[in-house]
């Protein structure tokens, strides 16, 4: 179950997930609520997992395997909230399994009773696959942190008998295919019309994510300035949604490729939600006393409201996207009506001259709304496009994740010192026990040595381990001498069992679960002949715990996790990634640009805590402003691409696009350079003849307002050669 935890940490995207809302109530009871009073979905996920992990070990025993736990084990390792998960974990398990099994027969045959050749091999190659997991998400890192600790679980098994290493080797994989297999049995037999379920899912999710950034952006158009900061938030929520498609997908079974029109969808929306912010912007430095655009604002932030209700049906959906684009003609009409207006004044009387400013405004305001809207029809019309299969569709859509290649090495180091200690204590000792000690450390350094913040997963995961030698003590020494056939024996191990499941599901029990359901059955330790002495038990039992504290205090001592230290670590890559922007070719795509930055919302709002300090309250905004800035450097970039400008036009954007490729926050030239281009725009758009010209100029001006405001406010977070901090 330990990879629960580890599954569970990878998807939480909001602080809800960390701390559960307390309610009213005696202080004891709410904290044992999971247990006194579990929900139906707790029940059914504790009842399905323990009676495969029963099947799984009673069907091990029987065929007299010699460790018959891990049978077990495996299945609270595999066993996952949803089908799609348990399906995709599984899958990637035995493909880490495979590769664990070819590297242990490896090591054990190239490094044969030389154990000083051993131990630094065998460190160097979970230390690798640990560092190369940090850099991909969901199951595929935990395959590959997998192929790390299967390796170390085979090889330390083999030592004493290297001979039989592809036997010992072929024995456990023989508990994991026997483990993955009960599970998606049981699981199986209760997932009920799963791929309708599934698509059901997608759109339950879509459509909430796309009511909620339409609500937030109809009440920035609005004045609300409470709104942005609740828009920051959705990113988190976004990012979680986008690593569930994926298991949505494997329940679907076959299918099209209504996933990538749904992770499609879910960047519109973040797009959306940025030019959401951006109009928020736009408001503080046009004239918006304009009764033309006031009406306009009006009707679209009604229209905005009125998206969660209209996503119920694809009637709805097509009667939706028809008034939106009517909202869109009535923009595209403004800026006409308003270049109408402008060619009559400028030939008018000069007094008349004074207006061109506040027309040209409005056409700035109007277009961006134009654009809003446009970003919302892509998001309306993926959503569609992921709830059909359509025939001949070869559409392909991934976001990128943020990577943190010092966070990587980190995690490697760590794990490559554990396991080379846990050695060096074994030889130095010949503890006799020790063997099951390296083990355990090279199961913890891979199953947390991945995560952002280590110490406090492994930290909890050692509060599980206690627990579950409490139990096990009882089961051991008072109950199980009693025992004679398996019935009684799964009628012992039921309700315990059980009870973990329900943890298991309690997010703030889900870590302290993730020990006590994998380390219960190694620590009963059901044998078919006999059963484990009380001396065995101790000796066991006491170098499982001892490697487990060891991992922890390695986790503590070797290279500790420093939030400060990631914050300044993400800026330094956000700065080069906005001068990537200005001057990579071919041009960054934006789905990429928003799939990095969310993945960097994500992480913060992770480490903020039940109440984030200023300080990473300032990290989210500039953040955001970051992803604002590069969004809008993108969209000058492609309008250059147009060629649709003048040359006096095209040479202020390219100065704003050399001062961004050199841009290092300190000095407030590119911010200047911003301005200065903004304010030769606005007196070339006047006196521009071409209408097709003037529209691209408009749209300049717009994007550069908002790259010089975002830089200008967010001038000492952007500066990234000191820490930042908000005192």
């Amino acid at each position: 179950m330990s990879s629960l935890s580890f599954s569970l940490l990878s998807r939480l995207g909001s602080l809800r997930d960390f701390y559960p809302l307390r309610r009213p109530g005696s202080p004891g009871k709410q904290r044992l609520a999971w247990l006194l009073a579990p929900t139906p979905a707790a029940v059914g996920f504790a009842l399905c997992t323990t009676t495969a992990a029963l099947i799984s070990l009673v069907i091990a025993l029987w065929m007299e395997l010699d460790d018959p736990q891990w049978a077990a084990m495996t299945v609270w390792i595999v066993a996952q909230g949803s089908r799609g998960e348990s399906l995709s974990k599984a899958r990637w398990r035995l493909v880490g399994t495979g590769v664990g099994v070819v590297m242990s027969i490896t090591l054990i045959s190239a490094f044969n009773q030389h154990a000083w050749l051993f131990f630094p091999a065998l460190a160097l190659w979970l230390g690798g696959c640990c560092g190369l997991a940090t850099l991909v998400r969901n199951f595929r890192s935990y395959a590959l942190v997998l192929a790390g600790y299967t390796t170390a679980i085979i090889a330390i098994a083999a030592i004493p008998d290297p001979e039989n290493v592809f036997m010992t080797a072929m024995s456990r994989a023989t508990y994991i295919v026997l483990g993955i297999v009960c599970e998606s049995t049981v699981a199986g037999l209760f997932a009920h019309n799963l791929a309708q379920t599934a698509r059901r899912n997608i759109r339950d999710k879509l459509r909430t994510a796309l009511g909620n950034v339409s609500s937030s952006v109809a009440s920035l158009l609005s004045g609300d300035r409470e709104a942005m900061i609740r828009s920051r938030a959705m990113f988190g929520p976004i990012l979680s949604i986008n690593d569930q498609i994926e298991f949505s997908e494997i329940e679907m079974g076959p299918h099209g490729h209504e996933g990538d029109h749904a992770r499609a969808a879910l960047a519109a929306v973040s797009v959306l939600l940025s030019r959401g912010l951006g109009m928020a912007v736009r408001l503080q430095y046009v004239q918006t006393d304009q009764p033309a655009f006031r009406e306009t604002a009006a009707r679209v932030s009604e229209f905005l409201t009125s998206v969660p209700q209209r996503l119920d049906s694809d009637d709805a959906v097509q009667a939706l996207l028809r008034d939106l684009q009517l909202l869109r003609a009535e923009c595209h009409q403004q800026i006409v009506d308003a270049l109408t207006r402008e060619v009559d004044t400028a030939f008018g009387p000069h007094e008349h001259n004074t207006g061109l400013s506040a027309l040209l405004d409005g056409r700035i305001l109007h277009n961006a709304l134009d654009e809003l809207l446009g970003e919302l029809e892509q998001g309306i019309r993926e959503y569609d496009a992921s709830q059909h299969f359509v025939r001949g569709d070869h559409f392909h859509f991934r976001l990128q994740s943020h990577v943190d290649k010092r966070e990587a090495l980190y995690n490697g180091v760590r794990a490559t010192v554990a396991i080379a200690s846990a050695g060096l204590v074994w030889e130095c000792t010949a503890w006799p026990a020790g063997l099951g000690f390296i083990t355990f450390v090279a199961v913890v350094c891979g199953l947390f040595a991945t995560r952002e913040n280590p110490v406090v997963a492994t930290s909890q995961f050692m509060v599980g381990s206690l627990w579950a030698a409490v139990v096990s003590f009882f089961l051991v020494f008072v109950v199980l001498p009693t025992q004679e056939n398996y019935e009684m024996l799964v009628a012992t191990l039921a309700l315990p069992m059980f009870a973990g499941g329900l943890a298991a599901r309690n997010a703030g029990t889900a870590l302290h679960s993730a020990a006590y359901t994998l380390l219960l059955p190694n620590f009963v330790h059901p044998l078919n002949q006999g059963r484990v002495s009380e001396v065995a038990w101790f000796n066991s039992t006491f170098a499982i715990l001892a490697g487990v504290f060891f991992a922890v205090l390695i986790f503590r001592a070797v290279l500790p996790f420093n939030s400060g230290a990631e914050r300044w670590r993400m800026r330094r890559t956000m700065l080069r990634d906005l001068r990537t922007l200005a001057s990579a070719e071919p041009i960054p795509m934006t789905r990429d640009w928003i799939g990095r930055n969310t993945d960097r919302f994500s992480r913060l709002i992770r480490h903020a805590g039940p109440t984030p300090s200023p300080t990473i309250e300032g990290c989210l905004q500039g953040t955001l402003a970051a992803m604002t800035i590069g969004l809008n450097i993108i969209r000058l970039r492609t309008l250059l691409k147009r060629d649709q400008i003048p040359p006096a036009a095209r040479r202020a954007i390219e100065i704003v696009m050399l001062r961004m490729s050199n841009f290092t926050g300190k000095y407030g030239h590119t911010a200047h350079a911003a301005r200065v281009a903004t304010a030769a725009l606005r007196r070339m758009e006047r006196v521009e003849p071409n209408i097709t010209t003037r529209i691209e100029l408009t749209r300049a001006i717009a994007y550069l307002i908002v790259v010089s405001h975002e830089l200008d406010a967010n001038a000492v977070f952007l500066d990234a050669s000191k820490p930042y901090r908000v005192d």
